[in-house]
């Protein structure tokens, strides 16, 4: 998660010409200090810009935060909180361990939290820190940010300056001492230097080009070239190991110095920072993030934009747009966010990996970074800023506590049943607890001191060339933007997403330029058609879902445009179980309230109860679940209390049938076929083999590796089931396998021989779930022979039988077979937990029914 949020002015544009970067550089005052080695001055920056190579620049600029001024709504009332947030924190209490690093006195209480004085990752809030004060400043024009943005430099500058005396490099600069990236460069682990040092130095290029602080510029280019020099005598070999360790954005931050100073040692030393781990792979067109660190790689990502902006290598820009499609269409919950514990999954699995950790808050910071620089590189993609409306309204909105005079923020989005939003708690409190003040210094509090003093950095964009001249309208937020180069003024109010309108007036000036609105790609599952008005006329132009409309014309004071958005309730069914689905409203999710509530599994809702609890204009509604009537409300607004927002629907019950079948009696060759015909072939693998037992085949399972693969998708949309095979168990192992279905190690419906407490167990469960469902029976499967072993799900009940007779019963399931879903990876004789043994023996015969069958079938089965 880089700390930049800086809006681009003509420093940022990708195209460095020599006239440009003196511009850009010269607007401020020089630093009086000389260039550090391998750095530059303000002022020499701008004959280095003249020589910078041209790279490639954007083709829309963003309105600079001062040009755009919110208006009275949901985001400046969170601003607002963040900003009283900012008045009042305590820069000593900040300073505490970067003063002490370097042995300057400090008497200052310390941190809790990452910023603790015993915590490798303190000093990273500095960083954020010093990004949001400028935004602030630049966002309201008031002095208080800008001065106070100013003292932190000074008292950092100071720090920096006695670095030497400790024994560090010149220009270091940090809260812990240099000794880290001795560790690191040694092949250690600690954690995360270079993302505390990004922080840092995305903050001080914050504070310089939105706040005008030259020192931050003199501060920042000291710590460009200490980096220049740590990592310049390491081999590409040795540097790509070192980023290995969490790195933040450090190749964003170099790039954009290198844009704003023309310094070619700047890009250089960007490019070291390049992961080619992750970066081959995407420029592949591969997708191969499963079981990687979310915020880790988004931020790598975010750094290749403003590569591709300083060297034009095309590489840059087609892997980070693979990378932003890849997750936002195939790793995204329904909020918009991404990651359950902090890591990707496989595409596609959603429901199978809901949790209390889900969504971390940093990602979608970082996502919607890299959306927003996407999207000025290609304005045709207008599925970047519906990403980015979407997660902006459904978590970035919410992760603030609307109670809270300081805008306290969560760490994650929890979305399993009966997850929470709460009062504050230390590290190691509930996951969705809300910062504090000074005890909880988390990466998201970081973030989030950012997120909520820059929402006007997105809302209106313009076209970087005078012919044709345009304004992008992205998001339909209250506010004001004087656009200098037009000589207009617009005006937008609004009471979206509450509202499904928004007006556009001219409020100053008079010119001829296209006025873009974005119309959203949601529209497209309302049946309906967006309306578009010009001064109380409709206009010629028939709005398409997922583009902009375009409306050229002399403008002048007085004009308005209307735009209306029509709006329905719409379930999306989730990728990996189609029975699961969420809800939303025009671009709002809709959560259920369930006050202090707790929620078991995910509740079973039926869509067609669903009515509107007030009027044309309301986003509140009821419907029907597990047999109570539920509220259900925009999910950034449900604070407080548990809620609900993905709900399993009961499919319609279909005739009786096997849905698969393996006989398991080929006898030959490594697959075996479902006679059903409705699913592909099984697949011997490892060291499993065809035997004949009592004049039948079978697959003989030898307890080292061999297993039998069963395709995806077996479970989907069962609301109950009869699982049967005949085994014979020849060793007994605890946790090895009969048959395991399910997803991964957290989701799954497996039946194993035995328990460390030596009995049968059949057990399911989902991630999120507390505990599991289990049936178990009084001892362990027999050895050595051939059993029949059947389980029934259906009801809340769970029946084990073992050769026609009950073995087991539970009657009061908390889960069902529902919520498994198209289940992604199915074994016989394998555990969904690599940790678990192999099963020893063999099986054949295995079926899947869509009932849960009554004793007297189980026993029919069995005895056929």
């Amino acid at each position: 998660m880089s700390a930049d949020h800086a809006f681009p002015g003509p420093s940022r544009r990708g195209v460095i010409t020599a006239a440009s970067a003196v511009a850009a550089v010269t607007a401020l005052p020089a630093p009086a200090t000389a260039a550090p080695a391998g750095g530059t001055t303000a002022s020499a920056a701008a004959a280095g810009a003249a020589a910078a190579a041209v790279g490639k620049g954007p083709a829309l600029a963003p309105f600079a935060l001062s040009e755009v001024r919110l208006l009275d709504g949901p985001f400046l009332a969170n601003m607002r909180r963040t900003c009283a947030y900012l008045r009042f924190i305590d820069l000593d209490r900040l300073l505490h361990t970067f003063r002490r690093t370097v042995g300057l006195p400090s008497t200052a209480e310390p941190c809790g939290g990452w910023e603790a004085p015993d915590v490798q990752l303190r000093g990273h809030t500095t960083g954020h820190l010093l990004s949001a004060l400028a935004q602030a400043h630049a966002a309201t024009g008031e002095a208080v940010y800008a001065d106070k943005g100013a003292a932190l430099v000074t008292a950092l500058a100071a720090c920096q300056q006695a670095g030497p005396r400790a024994g560090f490099r010149r220009g270091y600069l940090s809260a812990f001492p240099e000794s880290v990236f001795d560790q690191l460069e040694a092949g250690g682990k600690p954690w995360a230097p270079y993302y505390t040092l990004h922080k840092i130095m995305a903050g001080l290029l914050d504070q310089y080009r939105l706040a005008r602080n030259k020192q931050a510029l003199s501060v920042l280019l000291e710590m460009a070239a200490w980096v220049d020099e740590r990592t310049a005598p390491l081999s590409r070999e040795r540097m790509q190991t070192l980023l290995k360790v969490e790195f933040g954005g450090m190749n964003d931050v170099l790039a954009r110095l290198h844009l704003v100073t023309g310094d070619p040692a700047h890009l250089r030393t960007a490019r070291r920072f390049d992961h080619e781990e992750l970066y081959g792979p995407l420029a592949g067109g591969r997708d191969e993030l499963a079981g990687r660190h979310a915020n880790t790689e988004i931020a790598k990502i975010v750094g290749a934009v403003p590569e591709y902006e300083a060297t034009g290598e095309r590489r840059y820009l087609t892997l980070a747009d693979t990378f932003w499609t890849t997750v936002v269409r195939h790793h995204s919950y329904a909020i918009g966010g991404n990651s359950d514990k902090e890591l990707f999954g496989p595409p596609g699995e959603i429901v199978s990996r809901l949790s209390e950790v889900t969504c971390e808050n940093c990602n979608s910071y970082n996502m919607l970074k890299l959306g927003r620089h996407l999207f000025l590189h290609r304005p045709e993609r207008a599925e970047y800023m519906d990403h980015y409306e979407w997660t902006l309204y459904n978590q970035m909105l919410g992760e603030q506590d609307p109670d809270s005079a300081h805008g306290f923020v969560t760490y994650y989005t929890g979305l399993w049943a009966g997850a929470r939003r709460e009062p504050k708690g230390g590290l190691g409190a509930a996951p969705g607890s809300y910062s504090g003040d000074y005890d909880n210094f988390s990466c998201d509090h970081g973030t989030g001191l950012e997120t909520h003093t820059k929402f006007a950095d997105s809302v209106y964009f313009r076209s970087r060339a005078p012919h044709p001249r345009a304004l992008y309208v992205n998001l339909f937020i209250p506010s004001e933007v004087r656009w200098k180069e037009a000589g207009v003024a617009i005006r937008q109010e609004t009471g979206y997403p509450t509202d499904g309108r928004t007006r556009l007036t001219v409020t100053e000036g008079r010119g001829t330029f296209a006025l873009r609105l974005r119309i959203p790609g949601w529209v497209a599952d309302t049946g309906g058609s967006a309306v578009l008005k010009v001064n109380g006329r409709t206009a010629g132009t028939r709005p398409r879902p997922g583009t902009y409309v375009s409306l050229e014309r002399h403008w002048r004071a007085g004009d308005t445009v209307d735009l209306i958005l029509p709006r329905t309730p719409v379930w999306t069914p989730a990728p990996d179980n189609p029975q699961v689905t969420s809800l939303s409203y025009g671009p709002l999710v809709l959560a259920g309230e369930y006050g202090d509530e707790a929620l078991a599994t995910l509740p079973t809702i039926r869509p067609r109860t669903l009515r509107p609890a007030g009027g044309d204009r309301s986003t509140e509604f009821t419907a029907v679940a597990d047999g109570r009537t539920v509220t259900l409300r925009p999910f950034h607004e449900v604070h407080h209390q548990r809620y609900n927002v993905y709900w399993a629907v009961t499919p319609r019950q279909g005739r009786e049938r096997d849905v698969v079948r393996y006989p398991l009696d080929e006898g030959t060759g490594t697959t075996a076929t479902d006679a059903t015909g409705a699913f592909g072939d099984a697949v011997l693998a490892g060291g499993a083999a065809w035997t004949r037992d009592a004049g039948a085949a079978a697959v003989e399972l030898d307890g080292a590796d061999g297993h039998v693969a069963l395709p995806a998708g077996l479970l989907s949309g069962l609301n109950e089931l009869t699982v049967s095979v005949r085994v014979r168990v020849d060793t007994l192992a605890a946790s090895a396998r009969v048959f395991d279905l399910g997803f991964h190690k957290e989701t799954y419906l497996f039946l194993a021989a035995t328990t460390g407490a030596r009995r049968a167990r059949a057990a399911l469960r989902i991630a999120g779930m507390e505990g599991e469902d289990v049936v178990d029976a009084a001892g362990p499967l027999p050895l050595g022979r051939w059993t029949h072993v059947a389980l029934t799900l259906g009801g809340g009940t769970g029946v084990l039988y073992l050769d026609g007779v009950e073995a087991g019963r539970n009657p009061a399931m908390v889960s069902g077979p529902l919520l498994l879903g198209a289940t992604a990876r199915n074994y016989l004789g394998r555990s969904q937990n690599a940790t678990h043994p192999f099963l020893h023996g063999a099986v054949r015969d295995f079926r899947l029914h869509n009932r849960a069958l009554p004793a007297a079938d189980v026993a029919r089965l069995a005895a056929g």
